[in-house]
């Protein structure tokens, strides 16, 4: 016996027949993708029940993401003492306490060798930082993610950071969390979009993990993967990214995982005006690291060698820097940790500041594997301690915990994420309003002054374009009652197609209408008609070839059953219905009388809703006008005047909130008169 979708069930259903329809019902709302609105009942949000299911895939993918994370760290661990110690261990130690002298540099370059043979028999895909890579895979792949991604940027990312590139294993984190996230969701019947969240949530999963930062794992994945704020996707990245941390404190270590002093309570005048200089100097070295990166990466691409070598290369620079500081090799944590206790002095500043941006950048720029979190807060931690030398003292590590967050918000674009991810490590409360205005002036630098941040620059370069700027659709905005025509012509259902050809010759109120609604005597809609059909019917008759049409009325050459739009729909529940049925045009009904026409809808009419969103960004007005009372002058003067609103001439008929009617509306609809054998609509007309 051939069974359905449904039909699987079969015998749970048979226990009662009102449990078998709650569980039906129960399959048919987990199987819903977004909420069913043709009924009229609009929500604040779409979500169905199917969020449940994967939220609790997102659970298992945030408990895995934990693990993964665990990995990786044993894995840096151990290559690095395997490369610069000689033992088999999987303790996390700083390169730094090696005793290889010249031979260091030659590390670096082995590990590079390494990368790029990885990348070159394995895929190509676990070059460079990862995050990039990932964006691509959302906009682009369907969020599909090979599963020999994942094992491959897990062995790539020990192999380089462990050979002492000046990398943070929280980059290839991320991706190996998201690349195992959407291996996880392809083994199930999911959508793109579900895939899509399942990937991020997997990425949220191991910064969360890596840095015990859930919130700002998820305001991350927010800020740079999600490319929406709905809760179908944010309550899964959530669950992974709560999963993760909570994991993390049994087999990893509890937060906070930099931990200082707290700051001081407040700050004077001229405290808040140095959060201010930090934010602006933040995003001024955010803006050198992000050019210097793709002029190097540029470089690179015009040497004559296959882009196999090009780690191996960019090891040397890292070799000869690890010699001159060797200090800026590895993931640097406890560093960071160091800086953060106060513990800055003139030869850590230009270490990080100086050597560490230079080994960083050229490295990056070789599309070897790593991350750009740790880097980028040891960079900022180092502007910061410059900073210290002369703004006034709040707490130990304070300016260089300002520092360090304005530089990953900005260089990234995820404001809320550097000011959220520098409390979570330290869990300095004092220091938030501090670092909300040093993140927010950094944050508007680098918005104003690059178009592309050192995440979306990649992507940009491989001809795809990428928008984090998130707003509510202006089709969701607008009912189908605000933009759609009145002014129409409908035929009467009982006319022949003579007299219909007779009257039509005769009026010009049916030009440029493609859709003719048929209503009875009760002006009850009892179907449509195309223009294209009408004209060949006319044709015909004109021919001598009606086969028989000219003694039936149009009712019964209508197509009957018209997909129809609501007047309470909104503009995008009628765009997907257009969408999903081929339909440009539809007539429009009254939902509690759906034979009852009301009025036409067309696709150009969209533009109304476009209209309507340019005109609240553009045009600007003074709503408020001071007066001053003077002696002897009665009611007073007006000190300013309002700005002349644009010269934009209104539509007869349309209310303030009412978009302009484009020059092709009258057109569409009548322009006066009416013809013998049509109907005219205008009764209908909106006040």
């Amino acid at each position: 016996m051939q069974a359905d979708g449904n039909e699987e069930f079969a015998p749970r259903l048979t226990i009662t027949r009102r449990g078998a329809g709650l569980w039906h019902t129960l399959i048919l709302s987990m199987n819903q993708d977004e909420r069913d609105t043709t009924n009229g009942e609009m929500s604040d949000f779409t979500t169905t029940p199917r969020v449940i299911f994967i939220t609790a895939l997102a659970v298992v993918i945030g408990a895995a993401s934990a693990f993964i994370s665990l990995i990786l760290l044993r894995g840096i661990g151990l290559f690095t003492n395997l490369f610069f110690y000689q033992r088999w261990s999987f303790a996390l130690v700083s390169p730094a306490g090696n005793s290889l002298g010249l031979l260091e540099v030659l590390v670096p370059v082995g590990g590079g060798i390494i990368v790029g043979l990885l990348a070159r028999y394995g895929s190509e895909r676990i070059r460079g930082h990862g995050i990039p890579e990932a964006i691509e895979a959302i906009l682009v792949n369907g969020s599909r993610v090979e599963p020999k991604v994942s094992v491959l940027k897990l062995i790539s990312s020990a192999v380089s950071i462990g050979s002492g590139g000046p990398f943070g294993a929280e980059g290839p984190i991320i991706v190996t969390g998201g690349s195992f996230g959407s291996m996880i969701a392809q083994l199930f019947r999911l959508a793109s979009v579900e895939r899509k969240t399942l990937l991020v949530a997997g990425a949220a999963g191991g910064m969360s993990a890596t840095f015990g930062s859930p919130v700002a794992a998820v305001m991350l994945a927010v800020e740079v993967l999600l490319f929406e704020w709905k809760p179908r996707s944010l309550l899964p990245v959530i669950a992974a990214s709560a999963t993760a941390a909570a994991v993390r404190y049994y087999i990893i270590a509890p937060p906070p995982i930099f931990p200082m002093l707290p700051s001081a309570a407040s700050l004077n005048f001229i405290g808040y005006a140095g959060c201010l200089l930090v934010g602006l100097l933040a995003s001024v070295l955010a803006i050198l690291l992000t050019q210097a990166i793709y002029l190097v990466e540029d470089t690179f691409r015009k040497l004559p060698v296959h882009w196999m070598w090009w780690p191996a290369l960019g090891g040397i620079v890292v070799g000869i820097g690890g010699l001159i500081y060797p200090a800026a090799l590895g993931v640097g944590y406890s560093s960071i940790a160091s800086m953060l206790r106060g513990n800055i002095t003139v030869q850590v500043i230009l270490g990080f500041l100086v050597i560490k941006s230079i080994i960083w950048i050229v490295s990056l720029g070789s599309g070897t594997s790593g991350g750009i979190i740790a880097p980028l807060l040891l960079m900022g931690g180092a502007l910061g301690g410059v900073e210290s030398g002369f703004l006034p003292h709040a707490g130990l590590g304070f300016w260089p915990l300002l520092s360090m967050a304005a530089v990953l918000g900005s260089a990234m674009r995820a404001p809320l994420t550097g000011v959220i991810f520098a409390f979570e490590l330290t869990h300095d409360v004092n220091a938030l309003i501090p670092l909300m205005i040093a993140v927010g002036i950094a944050h508007m630098v680098t918005v104003l002054a690059l178009k592309r941040s050192i995440l979306t620059e990649k992507v940009s370069r491989r001809g795809f374009h990428v928008s984090n700027e998130l707003q509510v659709d202006p089709l969701e905005r607008m009912l189908v009652r605000e933009v759609m025509r009145t002014n129409i012509v409908a035929l009467p259902a009982h006319a022949s197609l003579p007299e219909l050809t007779r009257s039509l010759k005769n009026s010009e109120r049916s030009h440029g209408q493609s859709l003719f609604p048929v209503i009875d005597a009760q002006d009850h809609l009892v179907g449509v008609m195309m223009r294209s059909d009408l004209q060949q019917l006319m044709q015909q008759a004109n021919d001598g070839h009606t086969d028989g049409h000219n003694g039936r009325t149009i009712e019964e050459l209508v197509k009957p059953n018209p997909v129809v739009a609501y007047l309470d729909d909104t503009m995008r529940v009628a765009v997907n219905r257009m969408t999903e049925t081929g339909y440009t045009r539809m007539p429009v009904v009254d939902r509690s009388h759906p034979d009852k026409l009301m009025g036409m809808v067309a696709l150009q009419d969209l533009l109304k809703a476009r209209l309507r969103n340019l005109e609240e960004e553009r045009h600007r007005e003074r709503i408020l006008r001071i007066h001053i009372l003077i002696p002897g002058r009665g009611a007073g003067r007006a000190v300013t005047r309002p700005i002349p609103a644009p010269d934009v001439k209104p539509t007869p008929g349309s209310g303030s909130g009412s978009a302009p009617r484009s020059e092709s509306a009258p057109r569409s609809g009548s322009a006066s008169g009416s013809a013998p054998g049509a109907q005219d609509t205008r009764q209908n007309e909106k006040p």
